[in-house]
């Protein structure tokens, strides 16, 4: 996992293997996992390899692309490492309007009430504004 910033309850970090996406949906009980693999591999179809010939090289600049191209995946983390809230948010560089961002808690529970200020250090981390009108997809009512 990488560090990304700092919230009044937690740590922001991003995760980037399949292994930490599996930890994610363990931890906090929804299947981002799921959604992180089809990132992946939509992501890695649209590598196009170095035009070497050398077999071995096909593979250079697969993992930098997946990265840059794929959304964010994110978590927040207590200071024991508890989960406390997940987001996936546009790929890095790229306008949140054209792609609507996810934030959801443990069993894919609403984050924003107990950790409101994490979610808009994550947000101005990002220059984005991540409104629970949006981001949160299982409002009721």
């Amino acid at each position: 996992m990488q560090f990304v910033c700092d919230g009044p309850n937690g740590t922001w970090f991003r995760f980037e293997t399949d292994g930490e996406a599996a930890q994610e949906s363990l931890l906090m009980e929804h299947s981002v996992e799921k959604y992180f693999r089809q990132a992946v591999d939509e992501a890695t179809k649209s590598f196009v390899p170095p035009a070497t010939g050398r077999a071995f090289e096909q593979k250079i600049g697969l993992k930098a692309h997946v990265l840059k191209v794929m959304p964010l995946f994110l978590t927040l983390r207590d200071s024991s490492g508890g989960g406390l809230v997940t987001a996936m948010l546009p790929p890095a560089g790229k306008d949140e309007r054209s792609f609507r961002p996810i934030v959801v808690g443990p069993k894919n529970s609403d984050p924003y009430l107990k950790f409101g200020d994490d979610i808009k250090a994550l947000g101005r981390h990002y220059g984005f504004t991540l409104d629970p009108a949006r981001c949160f997809p299982y409002r009721r009512g």
